[in-house]
């Protein structure tokens, strides 16, 4: 079963893994939207993103970087 949009924390997890030397603070939601679609076990319509799940992702990315 792969990673939804909704799966923020999962999704921030594996960001923290895949992209080490990215600083979530510093990131745009175009390039957010990317990484998320290059993560091996995301599984979900590209389509269905928004700013409210971008944030969500991120916020729990800032909190993985802590």
């Amino acid at each position: 079963m792969g990673l939804k949009w909704t799966d923020s924390l999962d999704i921030a997890i594996e960001l923290y893994e895949k992209f080490p030397e990215q600083d979530p603070l510093r990131i745009n939601f175009v390039d957010l939207r990317n990484k998320v679609l290059e993560l091996e076990d995301f599984d979900d319509d590209p389509e269905r993103s928004g700013e409210r799940i971008l944030e969500a992702i991120q916020a729990a990315w800032i909190e993985e970087a802590e």
